[in-house]
């Protein structure tokens, strides 16, 4: 039995809707390994190919397949655990992170499903475990900056605008990184996620990088 640290979102690893069929999970696990291949002296990456591996044995076995989305969809009705940091709490700062967390998850529905390309209203309060009160004001802001449009269904699907703006503050964004590098590896419904890298200042001492995107 899998823990909550160890819990792979086999979808987010080869970056596809849930609702896939076996021919497309097929196409894109042949195209991702081999950029991440071991042997790829470029892109190879031994520990991202194992994971996809692992992903594609399991979700292309409708026996297997079947009782890993009965386990996953189990943890879908928990918040992501990412959401229960500090980051998130009362106030300016938490506001600013909601925003970036809002962005976050768009961009991962976006960018693995085309056919249902964004969120409801109702996805987002489960995935954050905030009431849609808590959530009202960053999406009227991340309207007003064209950051977010309003899709079919009425779902909040990130725009181009929010893509960039997300894209070009992931290096300093402690938030953005846990979710986008997280889903690359299939890690954001588990506690054990990355922090970004901060580099060494002058005189070897190593600090902190902003936690909030502004």
């Amino acid at each position: 039995m899998t823990t909550d640290t160890d819990f792979i979102d086999y979808y987010e690893v080869l970056q596809i809707s849930p609702r896939a069929e076996l021919e497309t999970i097929k196409r894109v696990f042949k195209l991702l390994a081999v950029r991440v291949h071991p042997d790829n002296p470029v892109t190879g990456d031994a520990e991202q190919f194992r994971r996809l591996k692992e992903a594609y044995e399991t979700l292309s076995d409708p026996s297997r397949r079947e009782v890993y989305d009965l386990a996953l969809g189990e943890r879908a009705q928990e918040p992501l655990p990412v959401f229960e940091m500090s980051d998130f709490s009362a106030g300016v700062d938490g506001e600013m992170n909601r925003r970036v967390g809002i962005l976050c998850l768009l961009y991962n529905s976006r960018r693995a499903n085309e056919d249902k390309p964004g969120l409801s209203l109702m996805e987002l309060e489960n995935l954050m475990g905030f009431p849609r009160e808590h959530l009202a004001f960053a999406v009227w802001y991340l309207r007003n900056r064209q950051y977010v449009t309003t899709g079919e269904s009425s779902d909040i699907v990130i725009t181009s605008e929010g893509i960039d703006y997300l894209e070009s503050n992931l290096p300093t964004s402690r938030v953005a990184y846990k979710l986008l590098k997280g889903a690359e590896k299939g890690t954001t419904r588990t506690s054990d996620t990355d922090e970004p890298p901060v580099p060494s200042p002058a005189g070897g001492e190593r600090r902190r990088g902003p936690r909030v995107v502004q």
